[in-house]
């Protein structure tokens, strides 16, 4: 079987998105294609990062070991990691498991999404305040569906007019669940709150990263 670069393992609750609060296993793969400014993960995504060579057989074994139903496998970017369409298809033959990929949304999603029973996506569509808006990969929308989701990390002003603008050009309430998710300690949150009112943002989810609430916000592993 084939063996992946994975940064760590661990059990904790999900600190965003659609399950937001259930238990989640976390599956780290390292690196990355692309440099956010904002980025809290570079630890894992550098070359040089510590990983440890982890196969396909090891992880469902520790996931039936470990018995949560919800597995997120992130990054760094996941997608990247070679052989991991393998790993995918394996974990859908998993029927108690709900596995969703976080995607940096560069990664063309096509092959991951004719899976039977494969994972839900939340892609990040990273705005101005990241530098890597360029990176973007708009025709992923026409890939999602009602499972999945994009994320909008907004640092500024700016970038929530980006986010808007995104969300109406691609109408993408119609397709998928839509979250705003500020940057750590970077924007007032009542300053979303009133752009969302001001902008009639039905549909549209403003999320806190709870993990980051809960414990310290450089803390690992949580």
């Amino acid at each position: 079987m084939a063996n992946y670069k994975v940064v760590e393992i661990f059990s904790s609750i999900n600190g965003e998105g659609t399950r937001a609060g259930q238990l989640a296993v976390f599956i780290r793969m390292q690196g990355c294609n692309l440099n956010c400014a904002y980025c809290d993960t570079k630890w894992a995504n550098e070359a040089d990062a510590r990983f440890r060579w982890t196969s396909t057989e090891e992880i469902v074994e520790l996931l039936r070991t470990m018995e949560i139903k919800n597995v997120t496998i992130t990054g760094g970017e996941p997608l990247l990691q070679e052989n991991v369409l393998e790993l995918l298809e394996t974990l859908a033959q998993e029927k108690t498991l709900r596995v969703e990929i976080e995607t940096n949304g560069s990664v063309d999603l096509t092959p991951f999404t004719e899976i039977p029973n494969g994972p839900s996506f939340t892609m990040d569509y990273k705005l101005p305040g990241s530098g890597m808006e360029a990176q973007m990969r708009t025709k992923n929308f026409a890939l999602l569906g009602a499972d999945d989701t994009v994320k909008f990390v907004v640092k500024d002003y700016t970038d929530l007019c980006r986010a808007r603008d995104v969300i109406r050009e691609y109408d993408l309430t119609e397709k998928c669940h839509v979250y705003l998710s500020p940057v750590y300690g970077q924007i007032e949150l009542e300053d979303i709150v009133n752009f969302m009112k001001d902008n009639r943002m039905n549909d549209v989810n403003m999320q806190l990263q709870m993990h980051k609430i809960i414990w310290d916000s450089e803390m690992r592993g949580v």
